[in-house]
């Protein structure tokens, strides 16, 4: 199943898809308005977050995907994102390329513990068709398109699409500016949904590609898989969570294989569409900050 935070005047929804059809589970109860609502009734009730939504269909009103698509928002509000680096091979050549000290990321690469690194706050990250930020004191920027693991209490709960949006500039300057690189306004993009963990066959099988756009021109476009992980979802999980309370919901980005040649930078106005198999199409327009 997959899930939607829909906007509304009166008030917030949660949708599920399956198939063709999408239900308001908000509509069956009303405790049910956020997917970390439908989360933690999976948890107290020791089952499945498809087991509960499932219970909650009879009573749920039919929706039609236009009215889906009018009023999609941020399908998980995130007490926070965080983010694993040089979990495929193509993002650390692409880390020593930019880096005037290119061997900590080989490092890491081949290392047993993961990169891990906070992302984004809540009020850092946007949903689908809303706009990401790039820096005005930066001069190369890139999207880095990601699976993404939701996260209830630290269990995998589901997963989702982001954009793990960049400044390779500053980074590449020195790796300790990596937080200014990677943490500013709307620095951060998640959606359209989550799919659940039960929906989600095999998280390291999945087709991703991505799209950049500008004024109508496609500048970039690529394809890769997540089997190209050099690490597991559930070790960087493993690794996030040790000696570390995480608060109540969470999104952890898991790397990035797609990378636009050198020389390229996202401008405002831009167009960037990832889509991951099994999940959806994550669309923002770009903007400076």
């Amino acid at each position: 199943m997959r899930y939607h935070a829909l906007a509304g005047t009166e008030r917030s929804a949660l949708a599920v898809s399956e198939g063709g059809d999408v239900y308001d589970l908000t509509s069956a109860n009303s405790n049910v308005e956020t997917f970390c609502d439908l989360a933690r009734a999976a948890d107290i009730t020791g089952r499945t977050i498809d087991d509960v939504a499932a219970g909650l269909l009879d009573d749920a009103e039919r929706l039609s995907s236009e009215y889906v698509d009018e009023r999609i928002e941020r399908p998980v509000v995130p007490d926070e994102v965080w983010a694993a680096g040089v979990t495929y091979h193509i993002s650390e050549q692409a880390r020593e390329a930019e880096s005037e000290t290119p061997d900590v990321y080989l490092d890491v690469y081949d290392g047993e513990r993961p990169e891990i690194f906070f992302k984004a706050t809540e009020s850092r990250t946007v949903g689908p068709n809303e706009a990401v930020g790039v820096r005005g004191d930066s001069t190369w920027d890139v999207p880095e398109p990601e699976l993404a693991v939701v996260l209830h209490r630290g269990a995998i709960v589901g997963y989702t699409v982001g954009n793990d949006v960049s400044s390779r500039s500053i980074e590449g300057e020195n790796p300790l500016y990596l937080p200014q690189a990677k943490v500013y306004d709307r620095c951060c993009a998640i959606g359209p949904c989550v799919a659940s963990a039960e929906s989600v066959s095999d998280p390291h099988g999945l087709e991703m590609s991505m799209r950049i756009e500008r004024d109508g021109t496609v500048l970039y476009e690529g394809s890769t898989s997540t089997s190209e992980m050099v690490k597991s979802c559930e070790e960087i999980v493993s690794y996030f969570t040790r000696h570390n309370s995480v608060p109540e919901m969470v999104v952890l980005l898991t790397g990035t294989a797609l990378v636009p040649e050198e020389g390229f930078t996202l401008k405002p106005g831009d167009d960037v569409s990832i889509e991951i198999d099994d999940i959806g199409v994550l669309e923002n327009t770009v903007t400076a900050v």
